[in-house]
């Protein structure tokens, strides 16, 4: 399963970039499913992201590595985290982050998030819980870098 999500914030692509750190990676956080941070390392190649997910009685760990990051020809910068250790019933996870600059200097946030359970009836059936996790970072993430068209 894949999906995109686009967020329109008012900071430059290379702030917003500079602005991906452990606390923004905290704020963004949803409420559901508790979640405890291991490790972060931050969002260049080679660098893990290990969390908990659940309670202390049962809880399932997460990592991801990031794959690849770097900053394209048209001012996009991006990075890309997969995960090596998923909770069930994940199977494949890959999530590109795309800071795309819009026509107004700030920037276009772009979750570009593929899944997979091993079962296309799951994946559906997870697409409303993985696409309400992801739309929950919007008002963050505008929080943080600014509303468009506000001065």
């Amino acid at each position: 399963m894949r999906f995109y999500l686009r967020t329109p914030v008012a900071t430059s692509p290379k702030q917003v970039w500079q602005g991906f750190s452990r606390k923004l990676f905290l704020d963004l956080a949803p409420p559901f499913p508790p979640f405890r941070l291991r490790r972060f390392d931050g969002c260049q190649r080679g660098d893990e992201v290990h969390i908990e997910l659940g309670t202390s009685r049962l809880h399932y760990p997460w990592t991801a590595l990031i794959t690849d990051h770097g900053v394209l020809a048209d001012g996009t910068y991006y990075f890309v985290d997969e995960g090596q250790q998923l909770p069930p019933p994940l199977r494949f996870w890959r999530h590109r982050h795309l800071l795309q600059p819009a026509p107004d200097g700030g920037t276009y946030i772009v979750e570009d998030l593929e899944y997979h359970t091993g079962g296309r009836l799951l994946d559906a059936l997870l697409y409303p819980l993985v696409w309400a996790q992801f739309a929950w970072r919007r008002p963050i993430y505008r929080r943080w870098f600014g509303t468009p068209g506000r001065g």
